[in-house]
C-alpha cells in the first residue's frame, strides 16, 4: 500500500535489513583535519572527538588549481632505504621466475628441477696446529671489589644498578691509581670495560668538585663516533644518581645544539679530534685552559693516518697541569712516543700482551686456494646462509666491497645491514641499532666498527680478507667473545696472507682451527652469485637514479632561496696545508703498493676498467691491506726516540739476555782478569818479564 501511495516504510525490529551495494572508494593517504572553532556555549550533545572528513570539508571541484597543489602535497616522494631496492628487485625476478616456471609446466610439465636449494651440506673441521714508565702497576689485588675501591654511594648505586658484580682485571689495577691522580698508560685486551676502568675515578673525583664556576674539567677524545655515543652512553649511566653532566661532540650530529651545551660548561666532554678542533676555533668561550684530566681511548687508533696532527694541536691546547689516562688494546712504537710526550712520570698496567685475543674466542681460518680468489665472496655467502646465521658481523677492507656484499647478502634472503665511514651518521647510527635489536642478523662493516664498540650477543666475526697488521686483526675479533663469554672468528686467507697467519697463530694461546667448505657447495654458490650480477646492477642502477634526481632538487632548492651569508669556520691548517699533507700521504701508498714502472703502468690501466670481476675484487682488497701493512712496517724501521730512564732501571741487555763480551771486559775486576789483560799486553808489544817479575830495560824502552 505505500509503494502505491508513493511512500517509503520504516524498518522494524523484527524486519531483516537489505544489504548495501558496496562501493569501492578510493583510499586516502592522509585525511585533511578542518580545525574546529570553539563556540562561546558549550552543548553536552556536541561530541568533541567528531573530526571532518576530506568530503565533508570545502570542496575544491571547481578550483582546479587548489585541487592540484592538494594532490602533490598528498604524493610526496620519500626516498627509499637499500633494503627497499633489494626488496623490489627481488619481487621483480620472483614474479618474473613464477611466469617462466608457468609457461615450462604447460610445456614440459615433467621436466622441472630447482638447482638453488639443497645447499645443506655439513662442513667438516680440521685441527691445525720491560720499558721505560716510571712505575708498573701490572700486578693488582685479586681480590678487590667495588666496595673496596672506596667509591661514593651514588657511584656503587649506579654500579648495582647496571648489574657490575665484580670488577675486571683492568678495572682492578686502574681504579686506585686513577684515584691517586697519576698518569697512567693502560693495556688490556678488548672487550674487558676499558670505558669503565677510566670512567669511575673520574667520576670519583667529579663528585667533590667545587661548585664556585661551571667549567669542562674532563677531556675524552676517541677515535670514531660509533664509539664516542657508546662513552656517552656509559657515562651517563655511572653519572645517573650524581649531579655530574656530561656532553657529547663528534661529526655528524648538529653543531648548532653541540656549541649551546659546549657553553654551559658541563663536567665531562666526550669528542672525536676532528670535531673538538672544530669547536675550539670557532665557537666562542670554549677552550680547554681548566681541563683536569685527559682521557686518550683507543689511543693508536687516534695515532693512524690523520690522526696525528690534531692530537698535537690538542694536547698543546690543553692545561699543563693535567691527569693524563691512556688507553688502548694494542701498544705501538707511536703511542710509546705519545706517551713519553704527554705523560708525567707515567705507571705502566699491561693486563695483556699486544697480541692477545679473548680468552674464550675460537679462532677459525678458511684457506683460499691460489687462483680461487674470486671465490671469497661465494665461501662468505655459504658460511652465513648455511651455518652463521645471526649475531654475525662480515669486516671488509674497502667500503665499496662492504657495499656490494650488503646487497648480495639481501638478494639471497638475509637480513643484512652495512657500516662505513661513507654513510651519514644517521643511517650509521640506525644500522647499528638495528643489529643490536635484532633486526637485522648480519651488519657488513669496515675498520670503522673495529674499535671499541660493545655489542652485545655478537657470536661470529667473519673476516673477508685479513687485516694488514695482528694489532688490526685483534681489534677485528674482539668484536665478540667480550666480557667472559664465547665466540668464534672465521677469516679467509690466501695465499698472499700466510704470512699474517704464522703471526696469529705463534701468538694464539689455544689451539687454531681450518674451516673446510666441499667443494661442490663453494661451486653451486659461485653459480648462485653469477645470476645475481644483474639484480645486484639493477640494485646499484635505482641508487644512482636516486642520488641524481636528489642532487637535483637540492639544485632546484639552493636556486629559489635567498643566499644568506655565512661566516667561514677557521681550522688550524690552511687548506693547503691539509690538501698539501693528504696529497703526500696519498703519495707515499701509492708508491709503497706500487714498485716498478711496468707494475705502475697495469695498476693504472687496470683501474680504467669500469666492470672488475670477482678475483679483482678480492685482489684489490688484499692490496689494501697490504698497503697498510707497508707503512706501519715503514714506520716501525725509523730510528725510535730516545727515551731518559729512571736511574734504578736495569740497564738494556744484549741478544738472549746475556752481556756482551766488551760489557764483560768492562766490567769484570777479578785478580784473574786483570792478570789477563796484564798478559794480553805484554803479548801485544812484545814485553818479556825477568824472572823476579819486574820489567827489563828493553821493554821499558819499548813501551815508552
Amino acid at each position: 500500500m505505500l509503494e502505491q501511495l508513493g511512500l517509503i516504510g520504516t524498518i522494524r525490529d523484527e524486519d531483516s535489513s537489505p544489504d548495501e551495494a558496496e562501493t569501492e572508494s578510493e583510499q586516502e593517504e592522509e585525511p585533511i583535519v578542518l580545525k574546529k572553532k570553539k563556540k562561546s556555549r558549550g552543548s553536552r550533545d556536541f561530541n568533541c572527538d567528531f573530526e571532518f572528513g576530506e568530503r565533508d570539508g570545502p570542496s575544491h571541484d571547481d578550483d582546479w588549481a587548489m585541487a592540484d597543489v592538494m594532490k602533490q602535497l598528498k604524493k610526496k616522494r620519500t626516498l627509499t632505504t637499500l633494503d627497499q631496492k633489494i626488496e623490489k628487485i627481488r619481487r621483480k625476478r620472483k614474479a618474473e621466475v613464477s611466469v617462466r616456471l608457468t609457461s615450462l609446466k604447460v610445456e614440459q610439465p615433467n621436466k622441472i628441477t630447482c638447482s638453488c636449494r639443497g645447499l645443506h651440506v655439513n662442513s667438516h673441521l680440521c685441527v691445525q696446529a720491560a720499558e721505560s714508565f716510571y712505575e708498573d702497576a701490572s700486578q693488582y689485588d685479586d681480590q678487590l671489589t667495588f666496595d673496596d675501591m672506596n667509591l661514593s654511594r651514588p657511584i656503587l648505586k649506579a654500579i648495582t644498578a647496571l648489574g657490575f658484580k665484580q670488577p675486571t682485571p683492568i678495572q682492578k689495577a686502574c681504579v686506585p691509581v686513577g684515584l691517586l691522580g697519576k698518569d697512567l698508560c693502560a693495556c688490556a685486551a678488548t672487550g674487558t670495560g676499558k670505558t669503565a676502568a677510566f670512567m669511575l675515578p673520574v667520576l670519583e673525583r667529579l663528585v667533590y668538585k667545587p661548585r664556585t664556576s661551571q667549567v669542562t674539567r674532563v677531556l675524552v677524545l676517541v677515535p670514531t663516533r660509533e664509539l664516542g655515543i657508546q662513552v656517552h652512553s656509559v657515562a651517563r649511566q655511572l653519572a645517573q644518581f650524581t649531579s655530574i653532566t656530561t656532553c657529547l661532540a663528534v661529526g655528524g650530529l648538529d653543531l648548532k645544539s653541540q656549541e649551546a651545551a659546549l657553553r654551559a660548561g658541563p663536567d665531562i666532554l666526550i669528542a672525536t679530534p676532528g670535531r673538538l678542533i672544530d669547536h675550539l676555533h670557532n665557537t666562542p668561550s670554549f677552550e680547554l685552559t681548566h681541563i683536569e684530566i685527559l682521557i686518550l681511548d683507543e689511543a693508536d687508533r687516534m695515532l693512524d693516518e690523520y690522526f696525528e696532527e690534531q692530537m698535537k694541536e690538542i694536547i698543546r691546547l690543553c692545561s699543563y697541569n693535567r691527569q693524563t689516562m691512556l688507553f688502548s688494546a694494542t701498544m705501538t712504537e707511536e703511542v710509546k712516543d705519545l706517551a713519553a710526550v704527554s705523560l708525567k712520570q707515567p705507571v705502566r698496567i699491561f693486563v695483556n700482551s699486544n697480541t692477545d685475543v679473548a680468552p674464550f674466542l675460537r679462532q677459525e681460518f678458511v684457506r683460499i686456494r691460489p687462483h680461487r680468489e674470486g671465490d671469497r665472496e661465494a665461501v662468505v655467502a655459504a658460511l652465513l646462509t648455511r651455518t652463521f646465521q645471526d649475531h654475525v658481523m662480515l669486516f671488509t677492507q674497502t667500503r665499496k666491497q662492504a657495499h656490494r656484499l650488503h646487497i648480495l647478502l639481501g638478494l639471497m634472503g638475509l637480513k643484512v645491514g652495512e657500516l662505513h665511514g661513507e654513510l651519514s651518521q644517521n643511517q650509521r647510527l640506525e644500522n647499528l641499532r638495528r643489529f643490536k635489536d635484532e633486526q637485522i642478523d648480519i651488519l657488513v662493516a669496515t675498520d670503522v666498527a673495529a674499535r671499541g664498540l660493545d655489542i652485545d650477543g655478537v657470536k661470529t666475526v667473519i673476516n673477508f680478507t685479513m687485516p694488514g697488521t695482528v694489532k688490526h686483526y685483534v681489534h677485528r675479533v674482539g668484536r665478540t667473545a667480550r666480557a667472559g663469554r664465547s665466540g668464534r672468528s672465521v677469516s679467509l686467507v690466501g695465499e698472499s696472507e700466510r704470512k699474517m697467519l704464522k703471526e696469529v697463530v705463534k701468538s694464539a694461546k689455544s689451539t687454531v682451527k681450518a674451516r673446510i667448505l666441499p667443494p661442490e657447495v663453494i661451486l653451486k654458490f659461485r653459480d648462485l652469485i653469477s645470476k645475481l650480477e644483474k639484480d645486484v646492477e639493477a640494485v646499484m642502477k635505482l641508487e644512482r637514479e636516486e642520488r641524481e634526481l636528489a642532487a637535483s632538487e637540492a639544485k632546484v632548492h639552493l636556486d629559489t632561496c635567498i643566499p644568506v651569508a655565512k661566516i667561514p669556520r677557521v681550522w688550524f691548517q690552511t687548506q693547503q696545508e691539509r690538501k698539501q699533507s693528504r696529497m703526500s700521504k696519498a703519495l707515499q701508498e701509492f708508491d709503497l703498493a706500487i714498485r716498478g714502472k711496468k707494475k705502475r703502468e697495469k695498476f693504472l690501466k687496470d683501474g680504467r676498467k669500469k666492470e672488475l670481476t670477482s678475483e679483482e675484487r678480492a685482489q684489490f682488497e688484499i692490496l689494501k691491506a697490504q698497503m697498510f701493512a707497508e707503512r706501519a712496517a715503514k714506520r716501525e724501521r725509523r730510528p725510535k726516540r730516545a727515551r731518559a730512564m729512571p736511574e734504578d732501571e736495569a740497564p738494556t741487555k744484549g741478544k738472549g739476555g746475556k752481556k756482551s763480551v766488551f760489557d764483560k771486559e768492562l766490567t769484570n775486576t777479578s785478580s784473574k782478569a786483570l792478570k789477563q789483560y796484564r798478559a794480553g799486553e805484554q803479548k801485544q808489544f812484545g814485553v818479556q818479564r825477568t824472572r823476579g817479575g819486574r820489567y827489563s830495560r828493553r821493554a821499558l824502552t819499548v813501551i815508552s
